[in-house]
């Protein structure tokens, strides 16, 4: 692990109420200032839907970057924050989050307050080091009467993942252990694709509804891809489905990575869908390569052919490059639901950012069990945190990581051989945070409060920067390759399975 870092010091910092407790009337006696009007906010945190009592609620204030108050929760799982001031020239503008040993949290508000998520770099960590930190977060602002009461968050430990991860589809398998033995995740229905005969295609795995034409629209830049696919109505592109303008986007990086079958090639979708004028060629997603409030000039393109993620800058360059654009609409009722892609900041109308399709991520995600595993809340999986310790070329990897057990890798968890094995294509995308910009630092990393104790322990333990990992996934294009995700932009990159790369145990 990297050598801890310090981070800048917070303060607490006192709001003023106003200047003086006294004012003259015309006939010059003095009467008490009247205060600022007040409001509270207060709510419950559950988990499994039970009071979750302990929970720690943090009250922050954004005008002055500091902490104002914090509580826990009491056995009814019910906190409260009362006394916040009202006026002033910019009205006070609170975020609040939980935490809690063990769990991760979402927040849930109706009106008067809002769930979103929040950067926290500046606070958390020293900007300098460009490893941004995301809270979820409760945004409250206080104004005249607008106390709420409904501000309320529900914790996740694992046990009860927010989302599922479907399996790759892989069938073939090419070792012991890998995906296509394995074939591990949500099971596919018998039909994976119904066309609507209405011009739109439902994928019975994640419930979202594909335009069936995957051809209707030239090659475009960026922006146009995302502008066209917005505008997709009925009556356009073989569509009579009476949709209308703006229920159409362009796929987030992980919907369209939900299409994908690596068990096929030419293109990478299962044998017998209905889709058409499918072109073996490069598509974009609404996800932009992060590049924070400054802007981004490249987003995130995946090549049809097989399945391969492109960032070479030259293809996936916003501004000249032209590739693919293929609508989708919906928000994903199927049993493989999607997680979020993680990013926030929007860099045009329409794009991920702005519509931020999926499930949410949680805060804290990543669970540290002290035995050398960590539970990812979203998914649930369990994951090796020494990420340097299984290394060789695949066959070799696939073969360390099925006999993985207790006693190795830095584990006391009591795990027996059998019980690992190396993730396959969607459960390594799965710990992908789009908002970060280098994936290998910010999960090898360790924030620290102002006390200089652990806020955020790392994710991982020597987390190798700039490094190809092992996926169980076969590249079907050729067998003599397999998927691998490169450690820093989380892209999927084919590699030939005779290369001595790192791998990642899940179970």
């Amino acid at each position: 692990m990297r050598q801890l870092i310090s981070i800048a010091a917070l303060t607490c910092i006192s709001v003023a109420s106003g200047c003086g407790g006294t004012r003259s009337d015309p006939a010059g006696m003095t009467t008490p200032e009247t205060p600022l009007p007040t409001v509270s906010i207060s709510g419950t945190v559950t988990f499994k839907s039970a009071p979750l009592a302990g929970a720690t609620v943090t009250l922050w204030l954004t005008n002055t970057s500091s902490i104002q108050s914090t509580t826990t929760t009491d056995a009814n799982g019910k906190y409260s924050f009362t006394s916040l001031r009202t006026g002033g020239n910019v009205p006070d503008d609170y975020h609040l989050w939980a935490m809690k040993d063990g769990y991760g949290f979402h927040p849930s508000v109706g009106s008067g307050a809002k769930g979103t998520r929040a950067d926290h770099t500046g606070e958390f960590v020293q900007p300098t080091l460009g490893i941004p930190m995301y809270l979820e977060v409760i945004e409250f602002v206080a104004t005249a009467n607008n106390s709420v009461t409904n501000a309320n968050f529900s914790a996740y430990d694992g046990t009860n993942p927010l989302v599922s991860v479907a399996a790759t589809g892989q069938t073939q398998s090419y070792a012991p252990g890998d995906d296509g033995a394995l074939k591990k995740g949500i099971a596919w229905p018998r039909q994976r694709y119904a066309d609507n005969q209405d011009g739109t295609v439902t994928d019975n795995v994640t419930g979202l509804i594909w335009l069936k034409n995957a051809g209707c629209f030239a090659p475009a830049t960026w922006s146009t891809a995302v502008a066209e696919a917005n505008s997709l109505a009925g009556g356009t592109c073989g569509l009579s489905d009476s949709s209308a303008t703006g229920q159409w986007r362009l796929p987030n990086l992980v919907e369209l990575e939900s299409l994908i079958d690596p068990s096929a090639s030419d293109p990478a979708l299962t044998a017998g869908n209905p889709f058409t004028n499918v072109a073996k060629a490069n598509y974009w997603t609404a996800t932009s390569y992060f590049g924070g409030q400054e802007g981004s000039p490249t987003a995130w393109v995946i090549r049809m052919s097989d399945g391969r993620y492109i960032n070479d800058y030259a293809q996936n360059q916003k501004s000249s490059a032209m590739n693919g654009v293929w609508a989708v609409k919906g928000s994903g009722t199927g049993t493989g639901k999607l997680q979020a892609t993680g990013l926030y900041y929007a860099y045009q109308a329409g794009d991920d950012g702005t519509l931020q399709k999926g499930v949410p991520l949680v805060y804290p995600r990543f669970i540290d069990h002290g035995d050398g595993t960590m539970t990812d809340a979203m998914t649930g999986l369990v994951w090796l945190k020494l990420a340097n310790c299984i290394e060789g070329d695949w066959a070799t990897a696939v073969a360390s990581v099925n006999k993985l057990a207790s006693g190795q890798c830095g584990l006391t968890d009591g795990s027996a051989a059998g019980q690992w094995r190396m993730p396959n294509r969607r459960e390594m995308q799965s710990l992908a945070d789009r908002n970060q910009n280098n994936e290998a630092e910010y999960l090898d990393f360790t924030f620290l409060n102002p006390a200089r104790t652990v806020f955020q322990a790392a994710v991982l333990n020597n987390f190798v920067p700039s490094s190809y990992y092992w996926t169980s996934t076969t590249n079907a294009a050729d067998p003599t390759e397999a998927w691998t995700v490169f450690s820093c932009d989380y892209g999927v990159y084919d590699i030939s399975k005779s290369e001595s790369q790192y791998t990642l145990a899940v179970r």
